[in-house]
């Protein structure tokens, strides 16, 4: 059985385990997946928090990726990190910077096992802004300044690719090189508040196009995090899994320790079981009939009458779940057109589901920005052999 077979029936700890550690953040992103904003008084202690990392010790996770909201808005957050680290669980932490001074970068570059990632999600501060907030564009590259400054070796600046920011995608590149670090690009997904927007900020399907022969031609050591493996049906694989790794490689701890399927699936649809519950995330890992059931072998729907289905897998769970379409339908991004075409055969009385969890500030500001003009091209006519949504009932 090949590797990437194993990884489709589950594995007995995750690979890629997602940590929010807060809902609390300076910032309001428009496309935040998770709502962010306003702290739970539910959220792990910790004590809680340290128990999870003992946990995952035992199950020889290697590392774990923080978040939020904003993760080192938490008094405590220095206190875990080196926890974790001191007990063999690696950290890699995702911030926009604001705590990340001088000591901290020079702190940083003296611990072992310890990833930075920043978010910047426009080359320029008017791109990065619109989305991100004023002042945020300013916040992260005095981050990565400081980091630069201690000798932090190679950091990440995370970028998440929308409409405004795709022809920015060598600019990226060269901030990453000017300051010693990795890119890695993500994909927009309508989760949390990313639904308000998504009609506003996803790239077009000209742009998809072009992020996949950017990824081609010039992506040699640019990240991933595999979330654009439904652009594979263009033609040659892109490096990774190429598949929903949901409840099989990777999940989900929030900041109250629900357990949810995917980091960009929060909703009770997806969630599993609670850390705080008898046998912990283990039990929860292990156990859940949620996770039992994402771990069976996947039929591929009406996506299996499509001669791309195996480049792609049929898409994103969470893209397909909070746009309304039937996951096993095709991608609402499908680069072959059928997710247009699912997407425009929604009845009137289609209920787009909307996750439970929002911890936004209700009087969160973005900037007086009107959208950032862009210049949107037309899709290229490739079609599948046949299509998916042949006698599909969406």
């Amino acid at each position: 059985m090949k590797l990437v077979e194993h990884f489709q029936y589950g594995l007995n700890s995750p690979i890629c385990l997602t940590w929010e550690l807060t809902y609390a953040c300076n910032l309001a992103c428009v496309h935040c997946l998770s709502s962010s904003g306003r702290r739970d008084p539910r959220e792990l202690t910790t004590a809680e928090a340290k128990s999870v990392i003992d946990e995952l010790q035992r199950m020889q996770v290697f590392y774990v990726n923080i978040g939020g909201g904003e993760p080192t808005v938490r008094s405590d957050f220095w206190e875990l990190l080196d926890y974790a680290v001191s007990h063999d669980v690696g950290v890699k932490f995702s911030t926009n910077g604001i705590k990340l001074d001088k000591a901290r970068a020079a702190q940083l570059a003296a611990t072992d096992y310890v990833d930075v990632q920043i978010s910047l999600d426009g080359a320029t501060a008017e791109v990065n802004d619109h989305v991100r907030g004023p002042g945020s564009y300013a916040t992260a590259i005095r981050a990565l300044e400081n980091l630069a400054e201690a000798g932090f070796g190679q950091p990440k600046i995370s970028v998440v690719m929308t409409r405004q920011n795709v022809d920015q995608l060598d600019e990226f590149k060269a901030i990453a090189d000017k300051f010693g670090a990795q890119l890695r690009i993500t994909r927009l997904r309508p989760s949390g508040r990313g639904a308000d927007v998504w009609d506003e900020l996803h790239p077009t399907a000209a742009q998809q196009r072009q992020l996949y022969d950017w990824l081609v031609a010039r992506g040699d050591g640019v990240l991933t995090g595999d979330s654009f493996f439904h652009l594979s049906a263009y033609g040659e694989a892109l490096p990774g899994l190429n598949l929903c790794g949901a409840g099989r490689v990777v999940c989900l701890i929030d900041p109250v320790g629900d357990v949810y399927a995917c980091p960009f699936a929060i909703h009770e649809n997806f969630l599993a079981g609670n850390v705080r519950s008898p046998g912990g995330f283990q039990e929860v890992w292990r156990g859940s009939e949620l996770f039992a059931e994402l771990r069976q072998p996947q039929t591929g729907g009406a996506c299996r009458s499509c001669g791309f289905y195996d480049s792609c897998q049929g898409g994103c769970m969470a893209a397909k779940f909070f746009t309304g379409l039937p996951l096993d339908g095709p991608d609402p991004e499908c680069v072959r057109g059928f997710g247009e075409q699912a997407l425009a055969a929604r009845g009137t009385d289609t209920v787009i589901p909307k996750s439970d969890v929002d911890h936004s500030r209700r009087t969160a500001p973005r900037g007086g920005r009107g959208p950032v003009p862009v210049t949107i091209g037309m899709r290229p006519d490739r079609a599948c052999d046949e299509s998916p949504l042949a006698g599909l009932q969406v």
